[in-house]
């Protein structure tokens, strides 16, 4: 996984960017914009397929030292002015502004407006942006850009909030409505977890549609370049309560990727009522997702609480036309984390809806070891069975739900928070369950199923919590062998009332 200085400064400067108040409009200058060429999303296709028949050339990256030797503090004071926001002087519901390259965002991303049909290079103009004076003057040349973001009114109609950004390889962040941002898609993984190390397919170019008056969606095109595969993406962007990318891929490998990862999120796990014995913090909880949702093709729902393992934790998850997974935010408590800066509670869960058949294969989930909440240690993403063959074309459609929760939240009781603790050489696993299923229930019926490999669960109760409305599920267990894979289930009068909570214990 990408980590390290790339992702925390990436974190961080997005965040602290996303407070640029909006100015007075200024008139962007067109005297500069070479002729419009046609555009659309089939000519992309055809432009990635031509592009996979060729040797892969690596992205641009040369600029002056002035830019390229710049610490994070210098790169973070150079800011894209709104008032230059593409745009904006047209008052229409979505704007573009843009980032400059340097530090480590060396590569070069061209970026075009469409407009009927026709696309245009978005001209690079120094004068868009306003240079800290920690940046030294370096020489006039069209550097092009390193990324953008989108804004739109989405909390308040007088304001253009930042609703989503494409900065650095095929990483992309986008928010709700209330909230700020966390965990990270992207366009594709290959190689995660390899011992001969990952490779990082970027997003070369965007094509952004100029939006019409009064729209509500604005669509973005992306290609796709890596030494082992091209793609061409289309990303409709619907901002709201929850922000929706429907995406439509298609993918050209170069040679045939057996470790590659569809519809990847990364995020962050430091540690969590489950998971504190390396903390010494005054906060109860740090990260921004706390659990890896799935709902399989058979109609199963699973719950698999995040841990920050001593060890790299790989778990795979087989699969066939899954209806849905996702890194998931669901304790939305500021009492759960008492951090006054960082506001975990206000991060969004992110969910991937398949849309048609995906076939056989497997949600992969990766948990790597951290001892900072500013690496991204937590991966996850679609594996399919079989392997993308070189030389061919695979298309896939899929939808991004960012928001407090998945699109359709199902009626089973949920596992709201689980909590572990020592108890003598074993584990005392403590989980609260809420949701509508656990209403009016006979305590006499209730039935909690909790096992385990290679260990021997005790001390099974299930009883209401009136603190919560819902209910608390708690048993122990001692471990012979590591690690230990546990499974826990609530039943009503032997009829399922819960969904399937899973986990990985390491002691």
């Amino acid at each position: 996984m990408q980590q390290s200085e790339n992702k925390l400064n990436r974190r961080q400067f997005i965040q602290s960017a996303a407070a640029i108040p909006v100015a007075a409009s200024l008139v962007r200058s067109a005297s500069a914009a070479p002729a419009a060429q046609p555009f659309s999303a089939a000519s992309l296709r055809d432009l990635a397929r031509a592009l996979a028949a060729k040797p892969y050339a690596a992205p641009d990256d040369k600029l002056p030292d002035a830019l390229a030797k710049l610490d994070y503090d210098a790169y973070r004071s150079i800011r894209f002015l709104p008032e230059h926001a593409l745009w904006r002087d047209e008052k229409l519901p979505f704007q573009a502004q843009f980032f400059h390259r340097g530090f480590i965002y060396k590569d070069r991303v061209d970026i075009y407006e469409v407009e009927n049909g026709q696309a245009k290079p978005v001209a690079y103009r120094p004068e868009d942006f306003a240079f800290g004076p920690q940046v030294p003057a370096f020489p006039a040349a069209d550097l092009g850009f390193a990324g953008f973001r989108i804004h739109t009114p989405m909390n308040r109609p007088d304001y253009y909030d930042e609703v989503c950004v494409f900065l650095g390889a095929s990483y992309f962040r986008a928010v709700a409505k209330g909230e700020l941002y966390g965990l990270s898609a992207r366009g594709l993984s290959i190689d995660t977890g390899e011992a001969k190390g990952e490779e990082f397919p970027v997003f070369k170019a965007f094509w952004l549609e100029k939006p019409t008056q009064g729209a509500t969606a604005m669509v973005v095109h992306a290609l796709l370049d890596s030494k082992s595969a091209t793609g061409s993406y289309r990303f409709t962007i619907r901002p709201g309560d929850t922000t929706v990318f429907d995406v439509e891929a298609s993918l050209y490998p170069r040679v045939e990727i057996a470790h590659g990862g569809l519809a990847p999120m990364t995020s962050m796990f430091l540690f969590g009522p489950n998971d504190r014995s390396d903390s010494d913090d005054f906060r109860p909880a740090v990260h921004d997702s706390d659990g890896l949702a799935m709902f399989n093709g058979k109609g199963e729902q699973i719950w698999r609480p995040l841990s920050n393992p001593r060890d790299l934790q790989v778990s795979v998850f087989n699969d066939l036309n899954p209806r849905g997974f996702g890194l998931m935010q669901r304790e939305r408590s500021y009492a759960a984390y008492q951090d006054l800066e960082s506001h975990f509670e206000q991060r969004p869960s992110l969910w991937i809806e398949p849309i048609g058949d995906w076939g056989e294969g497997a949600v992969v989930l990766f948990e790597i070891p951290t001892k900072q909440e500013i690496h991204d240690n937590i991966a996850a993403f679609w594996r399919p069975k079989t392997p993308l063959a070189a030389k061919g074309e695979h298309n896939m459609t899929y939808r991004l739900h960012w928001g407090p929760d998945m699109p359709k939240p199902h009626a089973l009781a949920r596992f709201t928070r689980t909590g572990v603790a020592a108890q003598g050489e074993g584990r005392l696993f403590v989980l609260e369950l809420a949701g509508d299923a656990l209403k009016g229930l006979d305590p006499a019926a209730v039935k909690a199923v909790v096992s385990a490999e290679k260990t021997e669960v005790t001390n099974v109760v299930a009883q209401p919590n009136p603190e919560t409305g819902g209910w608390r599920l708690s048993f122990q267990c001692a471990a012979k062998d590591a690690p230990v894979e546990l499974r826990a289930e609530l039943f009503a009068s032997d009829k399922l009332v819960s969904e399937t909570w899973i986990y990985r214990w390491t002691p």
